[in-house]
Formats: C-alpha cells, sequence, structure tokens
C-alpha cells in the first residue's frame, strides 16, 4: 500500500481551514485528482477522479470527524482502495497547519510507477499549496459542516 504525507501553514485560523476542508463538492478547486464529488449523506461522499488518466469512481465514508482537529475516511466499494485522515493544528490565532496522510493501493503500472518516483507525494503537495491560495484568498470558508463522528 502506498502512503503520502504532507502538511501546510496556511495564514487563515484553524476553523477556517477545518471548516472549508468540509465542503467536499468544492474539492475540485484546489485538488488536481478531482473531477467531482457529490455529497451523498452526512458521512458518505461520491468521487470521481482521474488519476494517471486512468478514471475512477468510490463512495467514501467519514469514520471519524473532530471539529477544528480532524477528518478520517475510508473508501468504499468502487474502483479505488484508500484511507485518509487530514489533521488541522492552531500555530497562532490566525495561522494553522492542515497535514494530510493517504494511503491507497496503487493499481496498474502508472499508479505503481508515480508511487515509488513520488509523484504522488508531489501531487499531494501542489494540491495543498492550490488549498493554501484558495483558503487565503477567500479569508471565509463557502461553508462548514461541524459535526461529529466517531468511530
Amino acid at each position: 500500500m502506498a502512503q503520502v504525507i504532507e502538511s501546510i501553514d496556511v495564514d487563515v485560523p484553524v476553523t477556517t481551514a477545518y471548516n472549508q476542508w468540509t465542503q467536499f463538492e468544492t474539492f475540485g478547486e484546489f485538488l488536481s485528482f478531482v473531477d467531482s464529488i457529490t455529497q451523498l449523506t452526512d458521512t458518505r461522499t461520491h468521487w470521481k477522479v482521474t488519476i494517471g488518466g486512468v478514471h475512477r469512481e468510490f463512495d467514501a465514508d467519514i469514520t471519524e470527524q473532530h471539529p477544528d482537529e480532524r477528518v478520517a475516511w475510508n473508501s468504499v466499494g468502487g474502483e479505488a482502495d484508500h484511507a485518509g485522515v487530514v489533521t488541522f493544528h492552531k500555530l497562532s490565532d490566525t495561522t494553522s497547519r492542515v497535514t494530510v496522510q493517504l494511503d491507497w493501493d496503487a493499481q496498474g503500472f502508472v499508479e505503481k510507477a508515480g508511487a515509488v518516483l513520488g509523484i504522488d507525494s508531489f501531487a499531494i503537495k501542489n494540491d495543498l499549496k492550490k488549498f493554501k491560495e484558495f483558503i487565503e484568498d477567500e479569508q471565509t470558508p463557502t461553508g462548514a459542516w461541524r459535526g461529529e463522528v466517531s468511530n
């Protein structure tokens, strides 16, 4: 199983970063591999992604969510096997750190080669930079879901 862990500091309060991250349907604004995400329920999303030119669809269940701290998920069914967690750390009243950990089963030659060459890590780091630009430009999240989910 491949794994990527990347962090970025953003110049917004932790609540702002967290609230934006709970707006899954906006991920296409800053995650390059996301074609679309549909929020099906409070804890289930449907993803359409393109990775290395390969299109995939899957559902993901939020397995843990604690406001201003973390959001964790697992894929269920579909064409991708992955899990992840995003954690939010208050650095100051106006700055926070966002850390993404993704674990997935790389499929096919392109994905496996990308994982070995670190292309996946580069892509996540680049997408976190896009998130930083997005939320720092906005300064206000496009919405928020502050529900609590425990596993």
